[in-house]
């Protein structure tokens, strides 16, 4: 029987109830977060909790648990749902109240829903690569929060779909800033280029991972935006993001990236990654 975490209850599925008055349907006002699960283990949970708290702060909405304690009910929730391979998706809302613009007052209780499903790595993408294309970054400016105000995304996410590639590499201008669900990355001549965090972008846990990995073997880091142009000419490209973990770019808009073919530092990476996490597959 799978079980789903509804505030600080587990019950089945049938059994969530959400009003038709919650901020999170009517506003977008919540969080979330994605924590990958490989055999059993959450993967860099402590950090993805951290990141759900400091938006939840950014925002001003109270999560009434503690980090321990939301960290044992997700674990918690992976044993009873047996899962060993796939994701937790887990979310807050402001809760429910009467449809108004400005918080609540009195404040109500925010809304903790979170379910596992199984997924499997993509291999064979990881080694052959994906396709991209350019699409113009209109989201709102507080790309450091990770809201639920995900429409400007699923536009461009669609886009990309549209056009027979897997990501849509966003710009704002000329400026690459991340792609619809991922960020983005330029190797060109033993330098791995990625946008600054900044208000602009979400920084990642992929991506503070891969720049460690990037330090372990010898890849130097400059964290600076490139533009279009300059993507264009990088020697490789990757995206990176929970599920897509460290994933080679090999075209945008039909222009092969390098040789058009997973890089060299590219599976470097890829590798130094692995060794991060337990029981890993090979590619």
């Amino acid at each position: 029987m799978v079980k789903i975490l509804w505030n600080d209850q587990f019950v089945k599925e049938e059994d969530v109830k959400i009003g038709f008055e919650d901020r999170g349907y009517q506003f977008g006002d919540g969080i979330y977060e994605v924590i990958k699960i490989y055999n059993g283990d959450m993967f860099t949970a402590t950090e993805h909790i951290d990141r759900l708290y400091a938006s939840a702060d950014k925002i001003q909405l109270v999560i009434p648990y503690t980090k321990d304690v939301m960290h044992k009910m997700l674990y918690d929730l992976i044993e009873m749902n047996e899962l060993k391979d796939g994701q937790i998706y887990l979310q807050v809302t402001r809760g429910t109240s009467m449809r108004q613009h400005n918080f609540p007052v009195p404040a109500v209780e925010s809304v903790l829903t979170a379910y596992t499903k199984e997924t499997v790595r993509p291999l064979s993408q990881l080694e052959n690569g994906v396709k991209a294309c350019f699409v113009e970054d209109v989201r709102w400016l507080r790309c450091d929060i990770k809201s639920l105000n995900l429409l400007g995304n699923v536009l461009a996410k669609q886009e990309a779909i549209s056009k027979d590639c897997y990501e849509a590499v966003l710009h704002r201008g000329e400026t690459i800033t991340e792609g619809s669900s991922s960020n983005m990355y330029g190797i060109k001549d033993g330098v791995l280029y990625t946008h600054p965090v900044s208000n602009l972008i979400l920084n990642g846990i992929t991506r503070q991972v891969i720049l460690s990995c990037c330090e372990e073997i010898g890849l130097s880091v400059v964290e600076e935006a490139f533009t279009k142009s300059q993507a264009l000419e990088m020697d490789e490209m990757i995206m990176s993001s929970t599920n897509a973990e460290v994933m080679p770019v090999i075209s945008i808009d039909g222009q092969l990236i390098g040789n058009g073919k997973r890089g060299e530092w590219a599976e470097k990476i890829q590798v130094a990654f692995e060794k991060r996490i337990p029981s890993s597959v090979k590619i």
